[in-house]
């Protein structure tokens, strides 16, 4: 379903376009084919019908050769494998080392087709350094001058573990030579500082020593040079960056890795800042030195931003700003600017350098970020970035790499796309490079904007209406000023009343039916929002979707509509292809039509007993049971019983009787959605019989088990044993229940007597109910005498 509705979205992309020759078309969209079959078109369809997606094309029956589809291709001109080191290497000369592969790519473009091609980059080992210092000589800085004296000879010591082949060139640079950046009295033009401190005059900007491999030369030019001074704390810095990166020849840059440190502990005035001293022409970004002095300071405003950012990515400079900790937060700002650069913190003194200077060129040679030049109109370039341990990049993460080491090779695939074909004819060329490298790709990009077809036109062409026009690519491309399916009419011809009139059908008022415009006297049927729907015909008369629909569906979905009629597919019938001629769909279960109760009729059981529906007749819901209903007929036919036994003749010979040996050998009476399968009927003595009852091909049958299945009868002398048994038990049980109760109920009163015996707290003498057997007796008038 989404790929159907894709066809119609793309298809619609090309017909809408009205594409009047096979470059218009093929440039509308990378799925649009133009058909060059000189017959391909019918009566009534305009030019631009040629003109669909390449799929639409084939089921319009366009044969593939004359189907004009070309496509774009990716040549590889430069191809230098990227430089593997090893022992036997020996050392290389910069030109000698490639870092990016390939070289030169050409690319075939056409519109809406992207072409990606692989971009290859190794970081290689060993490869040449130049380092300039662009150092801030405000007198601020005047401790940290004392620390860069030595700098040539030590950095020339550590860089070795990087590279054997590296340079180093010295400059510095205060501010603008006007006021207010600077005091324009006579004794401050020859010394700026105050006290007894002796400064040398402020500069803009010098170059002290060009780049050089003599660490020992960098240290003598830098002992001599002194501190000077300006008066406001922001320093002209992005006048003396301007100067170091278009100033090739005099700063001595090669091919190689170029890196800038700005060595400063402040910040820095940029474009419009140049108005408070009366500069107001902007920076021409061109070299003006003079005896390797800046001389235009007082003449040029300050660079901006961005222009600085183009003139450093032109030159390939990676920039490192060493600057004291209070400065960080801006120049950590301005770093997100300036691609390829690096922010490293800078001691008071500038006693670390050395090491900022290590880490820093480490962290910038272990990214590469891909940049290309300015576009063509109409061209789109993406990236996808394939880096260390396959981790993958897109959009903007799609142009860099990180963490990368000497000897990484790392992946891009860059993806060109043309939306349009340019105004000339003659190829594009556009750049890509990693920044701060001199190495580029050089992608020349050519243009399909025409089909091949198109070169082997036959101009005036008979063909085209007196060679009005010429014939190519199967359609005739009119001459100025003439238009028409054959070049047939001028401009000025369009709407005359004479060619109107071949325009409408039996003489009638309708032009083209109203679904067309005449065209010199021909229909030209216009186009619906729906390309898959068409007006055809000479009149624009017919269309293939309006014709009868059911289910919704035209013709429904079994047929095709063609001049406004359904063309049934086989085994259908019927104004809109809704008569299945099929009757399966109406057999039963049972294998009978309609279960032998109606007719198929267009694929449908029509049921010719009004009592019988279902698909199949199959369900009678207001009839009496089939099993209650033929219960005494079967009855008495199989088993001689029953109440119709006597009359069993007469009334119970319409059906054929067929005695089966189980029940599993019953048929499957009828197509039933339910689960009776066979009929169970009780007759007189208790017996269960079984039966199905079935009408096949229009014969009543009867299929019945010829066994009745009989209850048993009772065994008596178990059950009697079993009573007995169970009244005997019943006696016994109840027993040894009232023998258990007596039991307990005596140990109950057992053990209370024991408690009451243990209890007893006097003897025998004291005992309340003792009676002593010795009975003594004293005479009242016994006086002891």
């Amino acid at each position: 379903m989404f790929s159907a509705l894709c066809s119609v979205y793309k298809g619609s992309i090309c017909i809408k376009a009205n594409a009047q020759s096979c470059g218009e078309c093929i440039q509308v969209s990378e799925t649009c084919g133009w058909c060059s079959d000189e017959k391909f078109l019918t009566v009534g369809q305009p030019k631009s019908a040629r003109c669909d997606d390449v799929e639409s094309l084939r089921k319009r029956k366009c044969d593939e050769k004359n189907i004009e589809n070309p496509r774009g291709n990716i040549d590889i001109n430069t191809n230098k494998p990227v430089t593997i080191r090893n022992s036997n290497t020996g050392k290389l000369k910069p030109e000698q080392i490639t870092q990016i592969q390939p070289q030169k790519v050409t690319l075939t473009l056409r519109s809406g087709e992207a072409q990606t091609f692989d971009l290859k980059f190794r970081r290689a080992e060993d490869y040449p350094i130049d380092l300039y210092y662009l150092m801030d000589l405000s007198f601020s800085m005047k401790d940290d001058l004392e620390n860069v004296k030595n700098l040539g000879t030590d950095l020339m010591r550590e860089m070795q573990a990087i590279t054997s082949d590296f340079r180093i060139g010295f400059g510095s640079f205060v501010e603008k030579t006007v006021m207010p950046y600077i005091s324009t009295t006579p004794a401050r033009l020859i010394n700026p500082c105050t006290g007894n401190q002796n400064c040398t005059s402020p500069f803009s900007y010098k170059n002290v020593l060009k780049l050089t491999n003599k660490g020992d030369e960098f240290n003598r030019l830098v002992s001599q040079q002194q501190i000077s001074g300006n008066l406001d704390s922001p320093e002209g810095g992005f006048d003396a960056i301007m100067q170091v990166a278009v100033c090739e020849e005099q700063i001595g840059w090669r091919n190689v890795t170029r890196l800038l440190v700005f060595s400063t502990d402040a910040g820095f005035h940029f474009a419009g800042d140049g108005k408070l001293g009366g500069i107001v022409l902007p920076n021409d970004g061109k070299c003006h030195l003079e005896n390797n002095m800046y001389t235009m300071s007082h003449y040029y405003d300050y660079p901006s931003i961005a222009h600085l950012v183009q003139k450093l990515s032109d030159h390939n400079i990676q920039t490192i700003f060493a600057v004291t900790e209070e400065f960080q937060p801006v120049y950590k700002e301005l770093k997100n600017l300036i691609p390829k650069s690096a922010v490293g913190t800078l001691s008071s003194n500038s006693s670390n350098v050395i090491k900022l200077i290590i880490d820093a060129y480490n962290s910038l040679s272990s990214e590469v970020i891909l940049e290309n030049g300015r576009l063509p109109e109409g061209v789109s370039i993406t990236y996808k970035s394939i880096c260390k341990n396959g981790v993958e990049g897109t959009g903007e993460n799609g142009r860099k790499c990180s963490n990368i080491s000497l000897g990484d090779e790392v992946t891009f695939k860059i993806s060109v796309e043309a939306q349009k074909c340019p105004s000339h004819d003659k190829p594009e060329v556009i750049t890509i490079k990693p920044l701060g490298f001199t190495e580029e790709v050089e992608v020349v990009l050519k243009f399909i904007c025409d089909c091949e077809c198109a070169a082997f036109g036959e101009k005036n062409s008979k063909d085209c209406t007196n060679g009005h026009g010429t014939l190519e690519c199967g359609a005739c491309k009119c001459n100025e000023g003439r238009i028409g399916g054959q070049c047939e009419c001028s401009k000025d011809e369009v709407r005359t009343e004479d060619l109107d009139a071949n325009c409408r059908k039996d003489n009638g008022t309708d032009i083209c039916s109203n679904n067309g415009d005449c065209v010199c006297g021909t229909c030209e049927c216009k186009k619906r929002e729906n390309p898959a729907e068409v007006y055809s015909g000479q009149y624009c008369e017919c269309d293939n979707f309006n014709c009868d629909r059911s289910n919704n569906k035209l013709c429904g979905g079994h047929g095709q509509c063609v001049c406004r009629k359904c063309v049934c597919d086989a085994n259908y019938t019927g104004s809109a292809c809704d008569c299945s001629m099929d009757s399966s769909t109406c057999l039963a279960k049972n294998g009978q039509i309609c279960n032998g109760r109606g007719i198929c009729d267009c694929g449908i059981c029509k049921c010719t007993n009004p009592k019988f529906q279902g698909p199949t007749c199959e369900i009678c819901p207001t009839c009496p049971g089939v099993c209650t209903e033929h219960k005494d007929c079967v009855q008495c036919r199989a088993f001689k019983e029953g109440e119709k036994k006597d009359t069993c003749e007469q009334d119970c010979s319409y059906f054929d009787l067929i005695k089966v040996n189980d029940r599993d050998k019953l048929p499957q009476p009828t197509d039933q959605s339910f689960p009776l399968t066979h009929c169970k009927e009780r007759d007189a003595n208790d017996c269960w019989f079984y039966y199905t009852y079935a009408i096949r091909n229009g014969t009543k049958e009867v299929y019945v088990v010829e066994s009745l299945e009989c209850p048993a009868g009772p065994d008596i002398i178990p059950i009697v044993a079993g009573v007995v048994a169970g009244i005997v038990l019943i006696g016994l049980a109840l027993l040894l229940i009232w023998k258990l109760l007596m039991i307990i109920h005596d140990r109950r009163e057992f053990a209370k007597f024991e408690k009451e015996k243990m209890n007893a707290k006097w003897d025998a003498s004291e005992n309340p109910i003792y009676k002593s057997a010795v009975t003594t007796v004293i005479n009242p008038k016994y006086e002891g005498k």
